[in-house]
C-alpha cells in the first residue's frame, strides 16, 4: 500500500534546514535501500506558496500557505509498504518526528480510465 509521509516544520526549521539535511539524507537513503521509496521532495517555505480558491467562478489567489499555523508542510516522502504499521514505523524514523510533526496518509488510488 502506498503512503505519503508528510513533513511539517516551523519557520525556524526552514531557516536551519542545512543543519538537518544530513539526517534527512540518511533517512532518504534508508528508505531507498529498503526498496520502499517511490518519490518525494523538499518544499520551499510557506511564505513562497500561493493558495488558490474559486469564489463565484472567479480565481482568488492568496500569497502564503492555506492556514496560518506555526508548522507548515516542508516536504514529503512517498513509500510503498505492506500496511499502516510499517508506514508508521518509517514515519517515526523521519527526522521531523523528533522536531515537529510527521503525518502519515494513505494515497488514494485513482482510476486511470
Amino acid at each position: 500500500m502506498k503512503y505519503a509521509i508528510l513533513v511539517y516544520e516551523t519557520e525556524q526549521d526552514f531557516a536551519n534546514r542545512e543543519q538537518h539535511m544530513p539526517a534527512y539524507n540518511a533517512y532518504s537513503q534508508a528508505l531507498s535501500e529498503a526498496g520502499i521509496l517511490t518519490g518525494g521532495a523538499a518544499l520551499h517555505p510557506g511564505h513562497i506558496a500561493s493558495t488558490v480558491r474559486l469564489k463565484e467562478g472567479q480565481r482568488q489567489v492568496q500569497d502564503g500557505p492555506y492556514a496560518d499555523t506555526k508548522e507548515q508542510l516542508g516536504g514529503f516522502f512517498l513509500i510503498d509498504v505492506p500496511d499502516l504499521d510499517s508506514a508508521l514505523d518509517w514515519a517515526a524514523r523521519c527526522p521531523a518526528a523528533g522536531l515537529c510533526a510527521v503525518e502519515v496518509r494513505p494515497l488514494l488510488v485513482m482510476d486511470q480510465n
